[in-house]
């Protein structure tokens, strides 16, 4: 019997190597198509964690694209590729001692950053994780438009490489207090500098190779399905997992799975009536999950129908914002976390509500409506404003297949319709609508100019990176060869530029800032911040150390330490 039971073992063992793939074979090349493959046979015997998810297929990879923040991307990122520092449990950045010896500040004038990289952290392909790298993600974040938080790229003059490209030393041309934010979520270099359709489709529809704990087995759009498993060639401490699968299923599917015990977790994003579903299932536990992503509504000052601040303050008194938020976030946990400030989240310490009175706007404003449209020189006639005899009419963009802001603008366009104001909807595929429409690329069309735009707000950064990038004017590139992409509000004061550098360099303290700057902003109604996205994880005993995970971070932050108890 002893005989027998050691050769069924050694025929499952090299089972789950085919499975696997855990073998001297380099990894597949970058696709550029969605990956399709058969999930692999399962035994009882693999050590997995089945996590059940609300949407898979909701937009591209990239953690560092605009038209890319999405749950998956967020999650992929925290498992498969490599940051300098991590957010910690007090949600302060810390240095992620798997990939880096040191991080640190080694010269004043000029600012210089000096960074040293493990010498065995390396890609699954066996490619170094080394200065190309460092170097490919500051030259796409300063240059690029639709990125996230680029304003502290923008202050970097140039990367050296010493020791091999395990050294890197990263000199500003001025002093940046926020440098901790860069170099999070680093890139492949080595594969993505020179792959067909470049940033634009880097990790569109998968990963080429690893740099954690976790690599991609598949990924199934159409099934909903993806499988990852561990890395085998990672060179810290293994993952204590074989595999995590990622399973898509609608809320009452996820609520019957974690019950059943055929999920092990799910994470979803719940409105009032699967709070209630949820709550009703016995032996889990449910915990909520901020996103760092607050939904905007921005009113574009780029646009030439918006360029009055007297017709975009309007627009916004003619919008419904309570009902905006009810209708995204369904009476969800969402709806507790009401952004009522222009630059830090609800649910990050130090927030303080800044929209005038109990937040602006709130109800719509009719009388407000008539006297700034009469003001800006529109009258009513037969219930629609005109001026110039041409009617007060407003294009408004929301990423295509991404919630809630089709929904939010369809919703916009019915209360500005109700205001005597035309206004068309449309859902341009997130590439075009952040690389173009948003961008000011000539090549757009004139009719597709975008006055509003329903969009994610990326929260999870330097507060000082995060005003600069949505607020700051455009600067000259170091080198002076060319400017940076414009917001994508379009929005520029020259007035209010000085004191927003004087927070991203450490000039003035954030506080003081954020005291001057957000009434400016709300006054212009720039920007109309609605709610934190927020989550819900719930977790069986059989999901051990499956929990909330850091501020702002995925509970996917500490996946190498899950484990699976037997029920």
């Amino acid at each position: 019997m002893r005989r027998r039971g050691l050769g069924l073992l050694l025929v499952a063992v090299a089972g789950l190597a085919a499975v696997t793939g855990c073998s001297n074979t380099p990894p597949p090349p970058l696709v550029t198509s969605p990956v399709a493959q058969t999930s692999p046979s399962r035994s009882p015997e693999v050590n997995e964690l089945v996590v059940g998810v609300d949407v898979i297929g909701d937009g591209g990879l990239n953690p560092h694209a605009l038209a890319d923040q999405n749950r998956t991307a967020a999650v992929l990122a925290q498992l498969m590729l490599p940051s300098v520092f991590r957010t910690g449990p007090d949600g302060t950045p810390r240095l992620d001692r798997t990939l880096m010896t040191s991080a640190e500040v080694t010269r004043s004038e000029p600012f210089t950053v000096t960074y040293s990289l493990r010498h065995e952290a390396s890609w699954s392909d066996g490619a170094p994780i080394a200065a190309e790298d460092f170097v490919y993600l500051y030259e796409r974040m300063r240059s690029e438009p639709g990125v996230v938080d680029p304003a502290g790229y923008r202050l970097i003059s140039k990367v050296n490489s010493r020791g091999g490209g395990k050294t890197v030393e990263v000199v500003f041309t001025k002093p940046y207090p926020g440098w901790r934010s860069l170099f999070s979520n680093l890139l492949p270099a080595h594969l993505l500098k020179d792959a067909p359709g470049g940033w634009a489709r880097a990790l569109h529809d998968s990963y080429p190779t690893s740099g954690g704990p976790f690599s991609m087995n598949s990924l199934d759009r159409g099934r909903g399905e993806i499988v990852l498993e561990r890395n085998d060639r990672y060179w810290d401490r293994p993952a204590a997992l074989e595999r995590i699968v990622l399973r898509a299923a609608d809320h009452g599917g996820l609520a019957r799975a974690v019950d059943s015990g055929d999920d092990q977790a799910v994470l979803l994003r719940a409105d009032a009536v699967a709070m209630n579903t949820l709550r009703a299932l016995t032996g889990v536990s449910l915990s909520t999950v901020p996103r760092a992503t607050v939904v905007q509504v921005l009113l574009r000052p780029s646009s030439p129908r918006l360029a009055d601040p007297k017709v975009r303050a309007a627009v916004a008194a003619a919008l419904d914002r309570p009902a905006l938020i009810a209708a995204g976030t369904g009476g969800g946990p969402g709806a507790d976390l009401v952004a009522d400030a222009q630059v830090l989240p609800p649910s990050r310490p130090g927030y303080t509500a800044t929209a005038p009175g109990s937040g602006a706007p709130t109800r719509p404003d009719p009388e407000a409506v008539q006297r700034l449209l009469t003001e800006a020189g529109y009258t009513k006639t037969a219930g629609t404003w005109i001026r110039d005899n041409q009617p007060l009419s407003l294009v408004i963009a929301a990423p295509e297949k991404q919630e809630p802001y089709a929904t939010l603008a369809a919703l916009a366009q019915k209360q500005l319709t109700a205001a005597g104001i035309e206004a068309r909807v449309i859902t341009p595929d997130p590439d075009r609508l952040y690389g173009q429409l948003l961008a000011g690329d000539p090549t757009s069309g004139a009719d597709q100019v975008v006055d509003l735009a329903v969009l994610p707000r990326a929260v999870g950064g330097d507060g000082a990176t995060a005003l600069a990038s949505a607020f700051g004017c455009r600067v000259e590139l170091p080198g002076g060869s060319q400017q940076s992409p414009p917001n994508q509000a379009g929005f520029c004061d020259p007035a209010l530029q000085p004191t927003i550098e004087a927070a991203l360099t450490g000039a003035t303290t954030l506080v003081d800032v954020v005291a001057r700057v957000e009434p400016a902003l709300w006054q212009q109604a720039v920007a109309i911040p609605l709610f934190q996205l927020t989550d819900v994880l719930v977790t069986r005993p059989e999901a051990v150390n499956v929990t909330a995970g850091p501020p702002l971070a995925t509970p996917f932050a500490n996946a190498a330490e899950w484990r699976r108890k037997p029920r």
